[in-house]
């Protein structure tokens, strides 16, 4: 499935753009400027309770951030919501909100699996649940995404889960955020079957880096700057292969200091990807 092109992108292949939830709380001013000061192509925005923008408020705050990052010749082609069904409060609000700022792709919240029923049912449930989402984001002509976050009761955490889910219940305008730092965390050496799965269903693509560590609480993932984990970057090699064009995301993940020492890291990070992808 393939991301409907946003005429606010940069033409370029591949615009890389940044998650702002690091510095989500400046202003849409400074959020803007910082960016530009790093080098990437925009953001993808938190609409969340505790995000940058509250969704009682995205009629009036999203515009004004996209226009911030507009003069600066910046985008947001991507927001981060918190929309898991279609009746939850906000939910239409946020949706239409999107639309009407030029967003083109809205990351879904979080599916989770109840331990006292089957997986099977379970999959089959959110797959209707996916396919009544991507029929309001077809009205208004957005997608919506599935991010593959790792955890233990985590929908889309595997990826298979997502691909059964929409194959079987023919459902379109939703995609996924194809995450390879936690496809990785959850795939281990399996990874590129995760990323030849969704590969189908891109809507955009995050690249941090984790290692595993060894502590108090046992073997936990730990995030890392990119390079210095497990993430390969024949990954890389293999999005460019596949003819994938769309926004590549940066998360950070691990500690960024203040202001100086984010973009520092930041600015590290974005070479290091923008090596792999020459």
């Amino acid at each position: 499935m393939k991301p409907a092109p946003s005429p606010d992108l940069p033409a370029k292949t591949n615009p890389i753009i940044v998650f702002s939830k690091p510095f989500q709380s400046l202003s849409a001013e400074d959020s803007a400027a910082l960016v530009e000061e790093v080098g990437f192509d925009g953001i993808e925005c938190p609409v969340r309770g505790d995000g940058q923008i509250v969704p009682e408020r995205v009629e009036e705050d999203l515009p004004r951030l996209v226009e911030a990052f507009r003069k600066r010749k910046l985008v947001i082609p991507v927001i981060v919501s918190e929309i898991s069904t279609i009746g939850q409060p906000n939910a239409e609000r946020v949706l239409r909100a999107a639309a009407k700022a030029g967003v083109k792709t809205v990351r879904l919240g979080i599916f989770k699996y109840a331990p006292d029923r089957t997986i099977a049912r379970q999959v089959d449930e959110f797959g209707r649940v996916l396919k009544e989402i991507g029929e309001a984001c077809g009205e208004l002509g957005i997608q919506a995404a599935l991010q593959n976050h790792s955890g233990v009761d985590r929908f889309g955490a595997p990826v298979w889960d997502f691909v059964t889910a929409h194959r079987d219940h023919h459902v379109a305008n939703v995609g996924m955020c194809f995450d390879i730092g936690h496809a990785i965390v959850e795939g281990g050496l399996s990874w590129p079957i995760q990323a030849r799965l969704a590969e189908p269903y891109y809507a955009a693509v995050y690249v941090k880096d984790y290692f595993w560590k060894n502590g108090p609480n046992g073997w936990r993932p730990s995030s890392a700057p990119l390079g210095d984990g497990m993430v390969d970057r024949s990954f890389i090699t293999g999005l460019r292969r596949s003819g994938y064009s769309g926004v590549i995301c940066q998360h950070h993940e691990y500690p960024l200091g203040g202001r100086e020492e984010m973009v520092g890291h930041m600015r590290r990070d974005l070479r290091v990807l923008q090596a792999w992808l020459a």
